[in-house]
């Protein structure tokens, strides 16, 4: 692909975060997805899907993550796989584990899925069961049998807040129960639905500094057996998480109905011109839109980020988290402890002792048919 002077100061991005739904038959009070969701008769068709995959590949991904919502409630889940696959991308399915039989397994695999990252939000049915707002434990118990059965991969994630971090040591054990390579224990991140509930999913500091050694000590025991990733809960912080490896860096994310996002939560900056695949080439979207090249680089940045010698470290901190905690996405985090906006974050950390307000769960998604 022949690239201008300037798109060629452009990395190609390695990852695609395909939404294909944001139907799902769990209703999790922390879901990042937004609180409009989108209906299934505005999602893209299947051969829509295959050409965005296809613009991806020619621009340089190398991994597509088919996610959600729910990817197993798209019936041609199986045809997006293979095509995928075809193009040389590994594949990886994101999935509730809900609706994964032996037989679509079986048939995921043979047509070319490498990898499955399956979610959990307890360590035992009475508490996963409350928070998904469904009883999915036991079908998650047996889609990780299933999994291993076929030797694929398996990625477990745990999204961790106040409702089940003191099932910490409880998650990872289970996690070891499912026979996981890796184990992804990620503090919530406040956008979406789980925005909506910050104040019932915030951890306390006790939580939190109970959590350290348990974490440090499993990774030190199960080091080369299962990997575990453990995402800090940052508003705790000083300095903020090195969002998506920079703005419009490596990956983008693709919405069920063609939305382009240069990262999952991008959705919430309202100020951002986003475009649709259905109207614009991928290729043009990732090199030339105004909302890839938004927040890309150093150039967008104030101080006291222009001067700091984190700049190319955590690249500003997050964006999204800037825009919805100070209406302005160019802002410094407030997160990091040199913005001057530190304080409202300070005054969110002053709250988690006293009593929380009921989880609002995930509402669902209208499903009308095409």
């Amino acid at each position: 692909m022949d690239l201008t002077p300037g798109q060629a100061a452009v990395a190609p991005p390695l990852g695609l975060l395909a939404e294909l739904t944001h139907r799902c038959p769990l209703h999790c009070a922390y879901c990042s997805n937004p609180l409009e969701l989108i209906e299934r008769e505005k999602e893209l068709s299947a051969e829509q899907w295959k050409r965005v995959f296809t613009e991806a590949r020619e621009i340089g991904v190398l991994q597509v993550h088919l996610s959600g919502g729910e990817p197993l409630a798209r019936p041609d889940l199986p045809e997006l796989v293979s095509h995928v696959s075809g193009l040389g991308c590994y594949v990886n399915l994101v999935t509730s584990g809900l609706g994964l039989t032996e037989a679509r397994l079986a048939d995921l695999v043979e047509r070319g899925l490498d990898n499955v990252q399956l979610s959990v939000q307890g360590a035992d049915a009475a508490r996963a069961d409350l928070l998904a707002g469904a009883r999915a434990h036991h079908h998650k118990i047996a889609a990780a049998r299933l999994i291993r059965a076929q030797g694929l991969p398996l990625t477990v994630n745990a999204v961790l807040h106040r409702a089940n971090h003191d099932q910490l040591a409880g998650l990872i054990e289970l996690a070891e129960t499912m026979g996981a390579d890796r184990l992804e224990l990620a503090n919530t991140q406040y956008y979406g639905w789980a925005l909506r509930n910050r104040a019932a999913l915030m951890p306390t500091p006790e939580q939190l500094a109970a959590a350290e050694p348990i974490v440090r000590a499993a990774m030190e025991r199960l080091k080369g057996t299962m990997e575990i990733v453990y995402v800090l809960a940052d508003y705790y912080e000083p300095y903020p998480k090195p969002c998506m490896h920079g703005w419009g860096a490596l990956q983008l994310t693709v919405a069920p109905d063609g939305t382009v996002l240069p990262c999952p939560a991008a959705g919430a900056i309202t100020t951002l011109d986003l475009d649709n695949v259905a109207q614009r080439p991928l290729t043009e979207i990732w090199y030339e839109s105004s909302s890839f090249n938004a927040y890309r680089g150093e150039e967008w940045m104030p101080d006291p980020c222009r001067s700091c010698d984190r700049r190319s470290v955590d690249h500003g901190g997050c964006r999204c988290q800037a825009f919805l905690l100070t209406g302005d996405a160019a802002a410094t985090d407030p997160v990091c402890s040199k913005s001057g906006q530190r304080g409202v974050v300070d005054l969110l950390l002053a709250k988690p002792g006293a009593e929380s307000p009921a989880l609002v769960m995930r509402g669902p998604v209208a499903a009308a048919r095409r």
